[in-house]
């Protein structure tokens, strides 16, 4: 991993936690922006995207999904960023896009391993993760 791509993920965490500085229900804001077309910009090997502050990102997503949710349960600051951070990580890691990575570990699948994951090396924690979905596949 190198320093740009370890920066990307540091961005999209904090634009996780931004989210819960705008109220948007932590759920559907995070189903959403895995789904968007800016996340899939942030996978590609070169998008102006990944220059972007998480500010910038935010007003991109509301432009994408003008209906995200303003109501409902806020994760914690903590929780949203090792989310965010981690997804972007796994997508270096794995070279899975946001979609794959979403399917096999959404919201709240994130938010219930939040506990035991959080303080592991992030390659470990992608690891674990895929592993439980291979588990519920079976």
């Amino acid at each position: 991993m190198d320093s740009l791509q370890l920066k990307i993920c540091d961005v999209q965490g904090r634009l996780f936690e931004l989210s819960r500085k705008a109220c948007y229900d932590s759920g559907p804001f995070i189903s959403s922006f895995m789904r968007s077309r800016l996340a899939k910009s942030l996978d590609s090997v070169y998008n102006r995207m990944q220059w972007s502050g998480e500010e910038y990102l935010l007003e991109e997503l509301e432009s994408e999904v003008p209906t995200l949710p303003v109501t409902g349960a806020l994760y914690e600051k903590e929780i949203l960023f090792w989310i965010g951070y981690l997804y972007r990580y796994w997508h270096y890691l794995t070279g899975e896009s946001s979609l794959e990575i979403y399917r096999q570990a959404n919201e709240r699948t994130m938010k219930r391993n939040y506990m035991m994951f959080h303080t592991l090396e992030p390659e470990i924690a992608v690891q674990d993760l895929k592993e439980i979905y291979h588990q519920k596949s079976k």
